[in-house]
């Protein structure tokens, strides 16, 4: 891919509990100048849509640990849509997964789809899976027809392996996240199947595309 591609295939993200407008304004401006997405807190989603317009944006549902009713992350999803995302990073809830609820995972995921017209993406916490658990939530939001499944919030220990993003993309287009801070880093991960990363690191792993 170009570097243009590259660019656009980059979550630069703010997602921390500390955040305020004005760090979402840095990470949308440079968005904007190096040609990625953004990606951050709903609460900051409407004034972000008008503030940069012209920059994809994502926003989180069910954040960061996915225990939200489902009635909850619907409406979260739905007022997200509302006010300007594009595209919705949605947490499964864990723990019906590990109780061995499938069915609950995948329901909830398809509520959400069915509900906003946006790309959703399903992050299934890979730190926190074993690798079955890993492939029974990708096969959760592939039958839920989710767009792409996510490793990591980046608020568990661990984020985005090679192995795992290999493993996940056998199901659905994968955006890995959590740990990748370089080009060569992000390369590892798209070299297996990932199609984005998100990273709040995204000005230094875009920087680092060579130079034609």
């Amino acid at each position: 891919m170009n570097r243009d591609e590259f660019a656009a295939s980059i979550d630069h993200t703010v997602l921390g509990p500390e955040t305020t407008f004005a760090d979402v304004k840095e990470v949308l401006d440079e968005a904007d100048e190096y040609g990625m997405n953004a990606c951050i807190p709903p609460c900051y989603v409407a004034e972000a849509s008008e503030y940069a317009p012209d920059v994809t944006l994502a926003t989180v549902v069910g954040f960061p640990h996915g225990q939200n009713t489902p009635e909850t992350k619907r409406e979260e999803s739905v007022d997200a849509w509302n006010e300007g995302a594009d595209e919705l990073d949605v947490v499964i809830n864990i723990g019906h997964l590990k109780a061995g609820d499938d069915d609950t995972v995948t329901a909830e995921i398809s509520e959400i789809v069915a509900t906003v017209p946006i790309p959703v993406k399903v992050i299934i916490e890979t730190a926190l899976l074993t690798d079955d658990e890993k492939h029974r939530a990708c096969k959760a939001a592939e039958k839920a027809d989710a767009d792409m499944v996510k490793t990591s919030t980046g608020f568990a220990d661990g984020g985005a392996t090679v192995e795992d993003v290999e493993l996940m993309a056998e199901y659905l287009p994968v955006k890995a996240s959590g740990g990748v801070g370089s080009y060569e880093e992000a390369m590892a991960m798209f070299d297996v199947g990932a199609v984005r990363i998100g990273a709040s690191s995204g000005v230094d792993i875009v920087e680092g595309y060579p130079e034609e």
